[in-house]
């Protein structure tokens, strides 16, 4: 257990599944390799975040601050925005904004 640690922990080969953050300060930190698979973040400050080849299938983003995010080169397959299909909005805009 680590209590009111104020060090920096370099953390290699590890298996901390199940581990619980709670009013930790993580900023700064690298993640490279990591398996967040089934994990949940709540109430977090993730601005200014940088995802990179990364899996996010199966995501859901609930009541969140989505000003200024940027998507690029992302595959939208079965995604959706308050229901509706990204692709299919995606679509309507391309066809929309097509030259004449």
């Amino acid at each position: 257990k680590l209590h009111s640690v104020t060090e920096r922990l370099d953390v290699n080969d590890a298996n901390l599944s199940g581990s619980t953050f709670n009013a930790a300060n993580l900023s700064g930190s690298q993640f490279s390799q990591m398996n967040f698979a089934g994990a949940s973040f709540d109430d977090c400050n993730l601005s200014g975040w940088r995802i990179n080849n990364a899996n996010l299938s199966g995501m859901r983003v609930e009541d969140a601050n989505l000003s200024g995010m940027v998507f690029s080169g992302c595959r939208w397959t079965g995604a959706t925005i308050n229901g509706v299909a990204v692709q299919d909005l995606l679509d309507a805009y391309e066809a929309r904004n097509a030259p004449r």
